[in-house]
């Protein structure tokens, strides 16, 4: 194939920023804009009320959205998961708030349930979508940033060793899903913990149920975040030994040159 036949493969976007401007950033943009100004001794600038904040928060993934379409014609997947997680979190705070201050009861039970969906969700899709034509954990994990995938099929196309491919990348997505799985428990584990003790008839309870979101949101960086990348390190280690039965190559030929 000479230099003209090769077409440049299209810039592959980086998952991370997809959750971050898609997910992250419009839940801590629900957390520390809901505050409403009317109810506060000293309102600051960015207390602008749990609806304000909805919107504000729904711009996120609504313009990355619309920016990929434009760019490539297609949904982004992350960019959906973002505005249904921010309509979730924003409706289920309009819903919880009570305009005396006080919160509806068993506020936390429905905030843990609310965190745990997401997750829950996002792992169910890692699993089903192993059979469509855009598998997530190519997304995710098994991409040409990363691994030669054109090499490595076209290895294992040789040899015949197609039902032993696709066995591999069973067993990886299933890897990669329970680490979603796990934090299913995590978040809703740590909104009780968080939540639970909450006076949800307490004047102030809208107050408190702010900063214990915020509390959640910061503590799930750490408490959810390391154990997904923990799997994720896990299932990279099982991909690449799978592979190397497969197709006899080394780490250095299976994955991208550096």
């Amino acid at each position: 194939m000479t230099t003209e036949d090769k077409k440049p493969s299209p810039a592959q976007e980086h998952p991370l920023a997809n959750i971050l401007i898609n997910v992250l950033i419009p839940v801590l943009a629900l957390s520390y804009l809901s505050k409403d100004p009317a109810m506060q001794d000293e309102a600051k600038l960015w207390h602008i009320g749990p609806l304000k904040a909805l919107f504000v928060a729904l711009v996120f993934p609504i313009g990355y959205g619309v920016w990929f379409f434009v760019k490539t014609r297609k949904m982004n997947f992350f960019s959906s998961l973002g505005f249904f997680s921010v309509l979730l979190t924003g409706g289920l705070t309009l819903f919880l708030w009570n305009k005396d201050g006080t919160v509806k009861e068993h506020a936390a039970v429905l905030f843990g349930l609310k965190e745990a969906s997401i997750p829950f969700v996002l792992g169910i899709a890692i699993i089903a979508s192993h059979w469509s034509k855009t598998p997530l954990l190519r997304t995710f994990l098994y991409n040409d940033t990363i691994f030669d995938i054109p090499k490595i099929e076209k290895k294992v196309g040789e040899l015949g060793r197609e039902a032993d491919y696709h066995k591999v990348l069973m067993n990886a997505t299933l890897l990669f899903a329970v680490s979603f799985f796990l934090s299913t428990l995590m978040n809703f584990g740590l909104a009780l913990w968080f939540l639970g003790d909450l006076n949800h008839a307490a004047t102030d309870a809208r107050e408190i149920y702010n900063e214990k979101v915020a509390k959640i949101t910061g503590w799930g960086f750490l408490v959810i975040g390391v154990p997904i990348m923990a799997f994720l390190f896990i299932t990279l280690k099982k991909l690449l030994s799978g592979l190397r039965g497969i197709t006899g190559f080394s780490d250095d030929d299976l994955m991208m040159p550096r």
